[in-house]
């Protein structure tokens, strides 16, 4: 019987550990070292993989992970995965040397009576032209998309000097591509199969 590689390329809101990786590369690109840096994850955690892949990867580098969001969108006792967790981006953003927005999970359920409104959302938990003064110069803002534009981020957020979003994107084609490679032992794909 003939081995096939499998790569877990996210699995509803469990893990998407290509993502973490990614993600650690960009993080690396902007700040050179991972190890005591702070990292703010705001979003919708109880559903994301993204959240969840991240914290594991961020904290083995020797990051400090905190995370933000409604109470409804946080998984109950997340501060046993040693993170430090905030209702009030307000208070979360001004020591972050790093923050990654998430989107609303409304495939997952999200949407179901966990927040009033959108706009209540955005006004409350959104990154925009207002709460992004209180990050510090060198902070860098990641998304791993989808975006929602006007949600989570603002337009002038998400197209700012700060934001690493694109690169984040161009990252995760040469990951994927080298984590394929890797478990091909340099193959072909038709040679593997």
């Amino acid at each position: 019987m003939q081995s096939i590689p499998v790569v877990n390329a996210g699995d509803g809101f469990h893990e998407h550990p290509t993502q973490a990786l990614l993600d650690l590369m960009t993080i690396l690109e902007y700040k050179k070292d991972v190890n005591g840096l702070k990292v703010l994850i705001v979003g919708d955690i109880a559903h994301s993989r993204v959240a969840r892949s991240n914290i594991y990867s961020l904290k083995t580098m020797g990051a400090i992970v905190s995370v933000c969001g409604p109470a409804t969108m946080l998984p109950p006792a997340i501060e046993k995965l040693g993170v430090k967790v905030y209702t009030d981006i307000k208070a979360a953003l001004p020591e972050q040397d790093v923050v990654m927005m998430l989107r609303i999970q409304a495939e997952r359920g999200s949407t179901n009576n966990q927040f009033p409104t959108l706009r209540e959302y955005s006004r409350h938990w959104g990154l925009t032209n207002n709460t992004v003064k209180l990050l510090k110069r060198d902070a860098i803002i990641m998304h791993p998309g989808p975006m929602n534009r006007g949600v989570e981020i603002s337009q002038a957020v998400a197209d700012s000097e700060r934001s690493v979003i694109l690169p984040q994107v161009t990252n995760g084609v040469a990951v994927r591509m080298a984590i394929l490679h890797k478990l091909c032992n340099g193959k072909s794909i038709e040679e593997v199969l």
